[in-house]
Formats: structure tokens, C-alpha cells, sequence
């Protein structure tokens, strides 16, 4: 399914939509887990903009397609999209995170419409995309599941009982992200746990890696499209940046969570225009 220039341009506009509406929600909560929240924007983007079959009217729809937030920290990212989407009042997020709110910094799938797995505690995401897959495949559903990790989360010994698992199955109908923003609340990856050579050791555990600009949407795009094709449970090594278009947090593992105060908050939404109009310029230049 190419990507023609026009529906590149439209998901550009949605996904400075909603890094602005992320950026929105940290500052209305004080503060929150921006960094992670805006590396992995264009994947939540691509996923709720074009992939994934769900109803906006009829958010528990038997045969719609899952997808699981195993980071569950990236909330703040997230509440903006199901928000934004249709699912929830969009004014509950200027209750994020604050006493008695619906908007836990950890999603719940009982108290927010559109979640389809209550995560936070880190390594729980790919066992239960692995359960759902199975689950479909038993059901005889056509539905697929969609894993977002954090690659900090990878010293997660679940993550890869359950790479196991879909291997085992051979769940094709799982399909694995990473978002390798190379950054963990205590700095490097490589420096708190060595993941490298990452790529080769998902390989060994049987999926065929497609490693990607986790920051261009194309690059998104088809990936989800091989791994929709591939006869191969597929993982997707989307290379990111820790906070995305915002300078004063661009891969620096200081902003997995930090404060928003009024200065910062409007150096940033100037960074997101300029961020923005780079990457128009970037499909102007590369679309077809």
C-alpha cells in the first residue's frame, strides 16, 4: 500500500497535532513522560491515522484491531491520540495525572475508552499481544495486534518468553515495534544495559527485523506494510529520538519525565513549528 503525497502530508499534520497536544497535556499536569511520550508520536500516529481497523463509534467492536502500549509511561502520548481520535473528552486531559482524574499517568483500560491493555509495569505489553494474536487465531478473527515497546524495557526477561512465544506460533498477526529512542530514565541503553546488537538477537528469537527512521512516516509505513505481507512474525526497529522535535529534550535521557514551566513550554512549541516545517520541506522533497 504506497503512500501517496498527499496522505504523507495529512498524517504530518496530524502528528504536529498531537506533539503539540502532548507537549499541552505535560504542562497542564506539571509534568509527565514527555521524552518517550514525543519519540514515539509518529508511530501512534501512523498506527491510529491509517493501520489500525477500529470504530470510532464502537470502541469495544469484537473483530477491531488491537494495540498494546507496553511503555506504558508514554500515557501522556497517548491520552492526546485516544482523545483526539474521538474516544474520550478531549478536556479530560487537562486533568492528567492530577487527583481523582479518569487520565492516570499509567492508562487504565477500565477508567479510558479506546485502551485495550492497562500497562506501566514494564515487559507485560508482548506477552499479552502474544495472548491476543493466539486468542484470534483461535477465534478464527482476522484481527491483528500492534506491540509499542520502549527499548528500555527490553532487559525485561517477559519480553522475550514472549518473543518466544510468537515465534513459536508463528503470529503473524503480531505486530512488534520498538521505539529505540537509545535512552532509559537512567541514561544510555548501552550504559545501564547493553542491547546491542539488537537486531541480531530479535532475529535469533525468529523474527525478521525491519529497522527504520522511527521519525519518518514513509519509513513507517512500509514497514507495517512488509510486516503485513511477511509469511514471518516481523519486528520493526524504529530508531528514534528521546524528545522529538523539542531541542532542550532532543536525545537527552534527563527528559524521560521533567517539569514544564511556562518558559519552557513556550521555547518548545516554538522548536514544534520549526520542526514541523523541516519535515514538510523533507516530503516535498522525497514524495513521489
Amino acid at each position: 500500500m504506497s503512500l501517496t503525497k498527499q496522505e504523507w502530508l495529512a498524517l504530518e499534520k496530524k502528528a504536529h497535532e498531537l506533539r503539540n497536544l502532548c507537549l499541552d497535556t505535560t504542562y497542564w499536569a506539571g509534568s509527565g513522560h514527555i521524552g518517550g511520550g514525543m519519540s514515539s508520536m509518529d508511530i501512534l500516529t501512523v498506527l491510529y491515522h491509517k493501520y489500525l481497523r477500529i470504530k470510532k463509534d464502537d470502541p469495544n467492536w469484537a473483530d477491531r484491531d488491537r494495540f498494546i502500549l507496553s511503555k506504558g509511561h508514554a500515557g501522556i502520548a497517548y491520552a492526546p491520540v485516544l482523545c483526539n481520535y474521538g474516544y474520550n473528552d478531549i478536556e479530560q486531559l487537562k486533568t492528567f495525572n492530577h487527583t481523582n482524574s479518569k487520565m492516570g499517568i499509567h492508562l487504565d483500560s477500565n477508567k479510558v475508552v479506546g485502551v485495550d491493555a492497562s500497562t506501566g509495569s514494564l515487559g507485560h505489553g508482548l506477552p499479552i499481544a502474544a495472548g491476543t494474536g493466539l486468542a484470534a487465531r483461535v477465534l478464527k478473527k482476522s484481527y491483528n495486534t500492534y506491540c509499542l515497546m520502549g527499548d528500555g524495557e527490553l532487559g525485561e526477561g517477559s519480553n522475550w518468553e514472549a518473543a518466544m512465544t510468537i515465534n513459536h506460533y508463528n503470529l503473524t498477526n503480531v505486530i512488534s515495534i520498538v521505539d529505540r529512542n537509545h535512552k532509559m530514565i537512567d541514561g544510555d541503553t548501552e550504559d545501564v544495559m547493553k542491547l546491542e546488537p539488537l537486531a541480531d538477537k530479535w532475529t535469533a528469537f525468529g523474527f525478521t527485523v525491519k529497522k527504520v527512521d522511527g521519525q519518518n512516516i514513509r519509513e513507517l509505513c512500509e514497514a507495517i506494510d512488509f510486516a503485513h505481507a511477511s509469511d514471518n512474525p516481523v519486528l520493526i526497529l524504529a530508531d528514534t529520538k528521546k524528545g522529538a522535535g523539542i531541542k532542550l529534550m532532543e536525545d537527552n535521557y534527563k527528559w524521560h519525565y521533567g517539569a514544564i514551566n511556562d518558559e519552557i513550554y513556550a521555547g518548545a512549541k516554538k522548536d514544534l513549528e520549526e520542526y514541523y516545517a523541516k519535515r514538510i520541506e523533507r516530503v516535498e522533497r522525497e514524495a513521489k
